[in-house]
């Protein structure tokens, strides 16, 4: 019997393994994941982009995790002498009426405890000579790593430690009694005295198994990229975003200075019609259907119908989404940008049409489930992982 079993060996469900580990070292810990390797989808589909927290509510988990967690993975990274670029972000305001937006990200980034910048028009230039906007706020400790690298690192030292990750097994049952957790597999059923669920995609489906209903349901939203041709490259010094838009919770079109030297512009957020859809073809009849049936999905879809429909010609006009594009850096043509990655983010959405914005933990009789861990889980992983093992384990 394990101390503990793990379902999903993307960098969340790595990093419990690894907190585990790190607190409780004589305890046997086993990894389950329906993939070849790890972090196969949301982890390895990731940007790269390292999060400072400016974004996310005070005193929530979002902003607490992620300005500790942007920390610790620069450190871990440096550590085990893995790829990163501590760049820096540039946010920027194209019109005047983008200004009171900049000013309360700046507020809110001095609330979280960030160094920040403001930018006036002159020092933007003298950073991103190539943007057109009229100010900025400069935020140093974001930057880009290579998440799936991360996540490779941490399955190698889990398995040195005597960790147990097992490779193509999709769980198909899970049995709760008073005393342990059996998690049965098409091949095999292991046993534990803890489960802790780090599905991602399929968190919910997880805890259905363990028959729980955690009161909201995932969402798959797709987020579709292009890059930069090289010759173009040059024109990206920083990370560069746009002021979001506070009536829609995406973050716009930006572009970002990739681990590979490359500019990625985007991405659009759309439906997926699968939950692993990372082609606009990619059709599951049971995923959609699910998302079609729900009553929370019609209630945002009616709040968000014209960013939606946005997003969607965005989708399909390659000419939309360049003119988006091109308010921020306006001397790009079509030409410049080719099709790029692809991934897929898993959002909970409640029942009344709310899309869940912290991280959303859900306790069983033996088991923990990860139901809510969108961006900036990948940053905050690490410190995901700490929290879990403080909060729920010691």
């Amino acid at each position: 019997m394990y101390d503990y079993i793990i379902i999903g060996a993307g960098i969340v469900g790595l990093s419990v393994a690894k907190a585990l580990q790190d607190t409780y070292p004589d305890r046997k810990i086993a990894i389950l994941e329906k993939e070849s390797g790890p972090a196969k989808h949301q982890t390895g589909h990731n940007s790269g982009v390292v999060h400072s927290g400016i974004y996310y509510q005070p005193g929530s988990l979002k902003a607490q995790l992620a300005k500790k967690g942007n920390e610790t993975l620069y450190a871990f990274c440096q550590q085990h002498d893995l790829y990163y670029d501590r760049c820096g972000k540039v946010i920027v305001a194209t019109t005047e009426s983008e200004l009171p937006q900049l000013n309360m990200l700046h507020q809110r980034g001095l609330e979280n405890g960030l160094e920040l910048t403001k930018l006036s028009l002159q020092q933007l230039k003298e950073r991103e000579p190539y943007v057109d906007g009229i100010a900025g706020l400069f935020v140093p400790s974001a930057g880009i790593v290579n998440y799936r690298q991360i996540s490779e690192k941490l399955a190698q030292l889990i398995q040195q430690n005597d960790g147990h990750i097992f490779y193509d097994q999709r769980v198909e049952k899970i049995t709760e009694t008073s005393s342990h957790v059996d998690v049965t597999t098409h091949s095999q059923t292991y046993q534990a005295k803890w489960l802790i669920n780090c599905a991602g995609l399929f968190c919910d489906r997880i805890a259905a198994l363990a028959g729980y209903d955690i009161l909201m349901k995932i969402i798959p939203f797709r987020g579709e990229y292009y890059v930069l041709n090289q010759d173009k490259e040059h024109l990206v010094n920083h990370l560069i975003y746009p002021v979001p838009n506070p009536d829609f919770p995406f973050l716009g079109v930006h572009f970002t200075r990739m681990h590979n030297g490359k500019r990625d512009v985007g991405p659009n957020a759309v439906l997926a019609f699968k939950r692993e859809g990372y082609k606009k073809t990619d059709l599951n009849v049971k995923d959609l259907y699910e998302v079609l049936t729900y009553p929370g999905f019609w209630k945002i879809a009616k709040n968000y119908l014209a960013e939606g429909m946005a997003e969607m010609h965005r989708s399909f006009s390659k000419k939309r989404f360049v003119e988006n594009a091109c308010r921020l850096i306006p001397s790009l043509e079509i030409d410049d940008f080719q099709p790029g990655p692809t991934g897929v983010r898993a959002q909970a959405l409640t029942l009344d049409g709310k899309l869940v914005d912290d991280f959303h933990l859900f306790n069983g009789k033996r088991s923990l489930h990860v139901c809510n861990a969108p961006s900036p889980a990948a940053t905050a992983s690490l410190e995901i992982g700490r929290e879990i093992v403080l909060r729920h384990f010691t």
